[in-house]
């Protein structure tokens, strides 16, 4: 198995990759869930010092993920992220036509407990934390169920770690459906923010998304496509760019 990443850029300070879908970002619990972004990106670089992550992305999502290669470099990053200075751009297939071409999302989120451990999130005006998204629509398309098939066999990712896991009966409803194709900006970093914002806050699921009522799909239709933040060292904006594979 290759333990490669497609490399977006690469300097002294900092490395962009491109993280594959159904990969998780760091290792989880158990030898079968340690193969990941953060472990393949310290085998490509093993003379990188100090930490090396600096934000995730879930493990169903694709897209651009910027690590640390010294320590500095990573307080340096690791500050923007946690003071909103990072702008971050993600494209998403939303189930059904949105009438709107473009909207604010504020709903609070946290955790559902009641479903522990099964990593769900809820809107909560009362103990949910602060989440905002932007969106546009891109287009409005269709898709066909065979675009994307789902098979429940193949699912499965890499090293034995858990493949897409949809309810019982999870089907389509017909052999095409409508779908609106949106540009996300988060302006909070939330967990599973833009899928529950997707599912709540525009009632249209992300296609691919079991835990939110998307239909099913081989992967999530969800990629972080931009990502702009002041490299170390440097005064200018850096802006990288990734496009999805669907």
């Amino acid at each position: 198995m290759s333990t490669s990443l497609p490399i977006i850029h690469a300097s002294d300070r900092f490395v962009v990759i491109d993280k594959p879908s159904m990969m998780l970002s760091v290792p989880g619990r158990g030898e079968h869930k340690q193969d990941c972004v953060a472990a393949r990106v310290r085998a490509m670089f093993p003379a990188a010092t100090g930490p090396l992550t600096v934000h995730r992305l879930d493990y169903e999502t694709s897209g651009l993920m910027v690590f640390a290669l010294d320590e500095d470099a990573h307080r340096f990053l690791s500050r923007q992220f946690e003071e909103r200075k990072v702008k971050k751009a993600y494209v998403a297939i939303l189930q059904g036509r949105l009438t709107q071409d473009e909207g604010e999302i504020s709903l609070p989120l946290r955790a559902d407990i009641d479903q522990w451990p099964r990593p769900v999130h809820i809107v909560d005006h009362v103990h949910g934390r602060e989440a905002i998204t932007r969106w546009r629509v891109l287009a409005r398309e269709t898709l066909r169920r065979d675009t994307f098939p789902f098979d429940p066999v193949a699912a499965p990712a890499l090293s034995g770690a858990p493949g897409v896991q949809f309810p019982p009966g999870a089907s389509w409803p017909v052999d095409e459906v409508e779908v609106t194709r949106v540009r996300f900006e988060p302006l909070t970093g939330r967990s599973h923010q833009l899928r529950v914002h997707s599912a709540s806050g525009l009632h249209a699921p992300i296609i691919g998304d079991p835990l939110y009522g998307g239909l099913p799909a081989s992967r999530l239709m969800l990629h972080a496509a931009e990502l702009h933040f002041q490299a170390p060292g440097g005064a200018a904006t850096e802006r990288f760019e990734s496009a999805p594979g669907f």
